[in-house]
């Protein structure tokens, strides 16, 4: 199987340094919804060098700033699916920059907690 990240056209490039790139997600869950990925094929975030988290992490500061001014998102959520029992799809580790709105869901309290909905709402179970 072809690892769509290792093959990605180059218009879907937004920006790149040497060891990551900057596209939006081809299936967004919001308004510019992102993904920074290393070049290297490499499927863990525990995996990559420093220089790559150090590129990864300055496209996402870029990213942050095109979206803010394209979409004007209130918030922001910021994750990684590393493996497959945390939800990882392809192999390959990607940063997702998720843009996240007023009202975009009934109560966004607990974030990225909700990966597991039955432990999401610890403040109703104290």
């Amino acid at each position: 199987m072809t690892c769509p990240f290792c093959t990605l056209p180059p218009e879907r490039i937004v920006e790149e340094n040497d060891h990551a790139v900057w596209i939006y997600d081809g299936f967004p869950v919001s308004p510019g919804h992102c993904l920074i990925i290393p070049k290297r094929h490499v499927g863990s975030f525990f995996e990559v060098s420093a220089e790559e988290r150090i590129a990864m992490l300055a496209l996402l500061d870029k990213a942050k700033v095109v979206i803010e001014e394209k979409y004007q998102p209130d918030a922001f959520n910021i994750g990684i699916n590393d493996g497959a029992a945390a939800g990882q799809t392809v192999p390959h580790l990607h940063l997702h920059l998720i843009p996240r709105y007023e009202g975009d869901v009934p109560d966004a309290r607990g974030g990225v907690r909700w990966v597991i909905p039955e432990k999401a709402d610890y403040w109703t179970k104290r």
